[in-house]
Parts: structure tokens; C-alpha cells; sequence
């Protein structure tokens, strides 16, 4: 008999502690907060991310992105397909969360939005980001005018 409130309690206690950590977050994002790799907030925080469309497919964005972001040293730690987007930490030193969002507007055009709760975080890495299509472009043109030199 003795056993049965101890284990009252002890249901009682778990169900408060999950009820708690949840708040608003679903089931599944529980272990991620936990674990500090939720990207709810970032989801969330899409209302106020920046925004810039590039003139590439959205695979050679998404790739260049991952890509140069981690060569700058960025740690990423989530990327969903089914999300279209990229979590990372701005370095391994410097664990701020941002998220990039990659929205197909036509097969050369893509959206890129990157939502952060840190304003600094958040243009650091639209930056970033800009920068990369800007060199690919730079390099392109040097390409396409190489060409033309070569053809005349």
C-alpha cells in the first residue's frame, strides 16, 4: 500500500516536468530543446527574417549555402528537405542559432530568408550569404567573358 502514492508522486512529478518543458512546443520538440537544437524558434522567427531572391535553381543555392557556410566555419546542425532549410551556429565558438529558409520561386529563382533571435546573428550571416552569390556571379561573368574573348 505504501508503494502506490510513491508512485503517484513520482507519475504526478513527471507529468508537471514534461507539462513545463513543453509550454508550447510539440512532443518531438522536446528532446531538441532540451538538447539546445530546436529550430521552433527559428521557424517562428521567419515573420521578421531577412530576405533576398537569387537568379539560381534552388539545389545550387541550397548547396552553395551548406557549402560556403560551413567552409566559413559555421556548424550546422539541422537541415530539413521536407523544411527547406538549413539551422546552424554562426561558428563553434559563437553558438547563436540562424536559420536559412530556401523558397523555389521558379526553376532560377530561389528565396533565401534567414531568421535569427539575434539581429547581429541574423545580418552576419544574410551577409554571408549575399556574398556567396555575389563571388559566383563575379566568377560566371569571368567565365562568360574568357568565352567571348576566345571566340573572336
Amino acid at each position: 500500500m505504501n508503494r502506490l502514492p510513491k508512485k503517484i508522486f513520482l507519475l504526478a512529478t513527471c507529468y508537471s516536468l514534461l507539462a513545463t518543458l513543453t509550454g508550447c512546443a510539440t512532443i518531438a520538440d522536446i528532446p531538441k530543446g532540451i538538447a539546445g537544437i530546436s529550430t521552433k524558434m527559428l521557424e517562428e522567427g521567419r515573420k521578421e527574417a531577412i530576405r533576398k531572391q537569387f537568379n539560381y535553381d534552388y539545389n545550387t543555392c541550397y548547396n552553395k549555402v551548406k557549402k560556403s557556410l560551413e567552409k566559413e566555419g559555421s556548424y550546422i546542425y539541422a537541415q530539413s528537405i521536407k523544411k527547406h532549410m538549413l539551422a546552424l551556429y554562426v561558428s563553434e565558438e559563437d553558438t547563436t542559432p540562424v536559420g536559412i529558409f530556401f523558397k523555389e520561386i521558379d526553376t532560377n529563382n530561389t528565396q533565401i530568408e534567414v531568421s535569427s533571435p539575434s539581429k547581429f546573428a541574423k545580418e552576419f550571416i544574410a551577409k554571408e550569404v549575399s556574398s556567396i552569390f555575389d563571388r559566383l556571379q563575379k566568377m560566371e561573368a569571368k567565365i562568360n567573358a574568357e568565352k567571348e574573348m576566345g571566340n573572336k
